[in-house]
């Protein structure tokens, strides 16, 4: 009896989680030349940005406002190799606070700036299986997220501090110094 309800918990669980990802949970308001964000990436999401891009192609930067992160990193990466081929910037106010996924999108702005303020949170990814940073270096489970920190940094260094830098279950809170060091930003923070 108690496998039985322990598998109906889990079962109920993941039913929550997929029909939390079918959810588009992002906002977006256009500003003129800016596109500003805010909410959670599900895999919804890239659909409504793509379609915006192409209807104000006016937009030159998009603007991270809150974003917790996301329910789906392949819409992260979709959404960030499609603002990159854009030629799109990113940047944050001095009110902005991304994390986890969020992050990976503000990667991929040709241009990356950032008021003083703004939190960049990081932490490491969990499968199910284990935390990402108990994976060997070499393990396909870390694949897509180097190519990816490559492409959009040219070096893989800030995927590797994001998987030191906080378990899945906590929040690392980057420093100036570090968002320097990994190359976070293509401009000075501005006051």
């Amino acid at each position: 009896m108690r496998l039985f309800l322990l598998l109906g918990g889990l079962l109920a669980l993941m039913s929550c989680a997929i029909a939390d990802n079918a959810v588009d949970r992002a906002t977006f308001d256009v500003q003129g030349q800016r596109l500003l964000m805010g909410g959670e990436i599900t895999s919804r999401t890239p659909a409504t940005f793509e379609r915006l891009l192409a209807e104000n192609p006016q937009i030159t930067t998009i603007v991270q406002t809150y974003m917790p992160g996301s329910l789906d990193d392949e819409a992260v990466t979709r959404m960030g190799y499609a603002l990159r081929n854009a030629g799109l910037n990113t940047h944050l106010t001095a009110q902005s606070e991304i994390y986890s996924g969020a992050v990976d999108l503000f990667l991929a702005g040709n241009r990356r700036s950032m008021a003083r303020g703004a939190v960049i949170g990081v932490h490491s990814w969990a499968d199910g299986f284990g935390e990402g940073a108990a994976y060997p270096r070499d393990a396909r489970e870390h694949r897509g997220n180097v190519a990816y920190t490559r492409d959009m940094l040219g070096s893989a260094a800030f995927y590797w501090f994001s998987l030191q830098a906080a378990p899945s279950s906590g929040i690392h809170e980057m420093t100036q110094a570090e968002i320097a060091r990994y190359g976070l930003l293509t401009e000075p923070i501005r006051n």
